[in-house]
């Protein structure tokens, strides 16, 4: 099932006393959120939209000045609060390409039709990202996100569909 909104960022502090949060940012390029004009922050289980006034990277996180948050108290409000961006506002992404967030819980089957399992995560290592695949009982296997293995994602569907080379499992 496609996501409606993507989680961008965690709230994690303030910075200084007038009302600037620190974010991790879980963006691959956290210069993104210069780029963007409002974000939405979830708190109590809603979603309060803010203009953002000035982004700016520093030490690996972002820093956010949000409209209406002024001062280091009202900042300390939003601390461990999740930032989201409904889909439409996200980056468009090259074809066969895909936001992992869409892949998550997926059925994963081999080209043989056996189900192996569900993907849980997916990672980079570096070379290649990595599918983690977990089966009912738990049982973890790690794919890596290559032509040879990956053969073919079918988001629609809720499947992808996978060629087990010697070796992997």
């Amino acid at each position: 099932m496609k996501q409606e909104y993507f989680e961008i960022g965690q709230i994690v502090n303030t910075f200084g006393i007038k009302g600037i949060v620190k974010v991790n940012s879980f963006a691959e390029d956290p210069l993104e959120f210069e780029q963007l004009k409002t974000i939405l922050v979830e708190k109590n289980k809603k979603l309060l939209e803010f203009e953002i006034e000035e982004a700016k990277l520093h030490k690996n996180q972002v820093l956010l000045k949000l409209k209406g948050i002024n001062d280091i108290n009202e900042a300390e409000k939003y601390k461990g609060c999740y930032i989201k961006l409904p889909r439409e506002k996200a980056k468009k992404l090259p074809e066969n390409t895909y936001f992992i967030a869409d892949l998550i819980g997926l059925e994963v089957y081999t080209d043989n039709g056996e189900l192996l399992g569900k993907v849980d995560d997916i990672y980079n290592s570096g070379s290649a990202d990595i599918y983690v695949i977990k089966n009912e009982l738990g049982k973890q296997i790690l794919l890596p996100g290559i032509k040879d293995v990956i053969k073919e994602i079918d988001v629609d569907n809720e499947k992808i569909i996978v060629h087990l080379i010697d070796g992997l499992v």
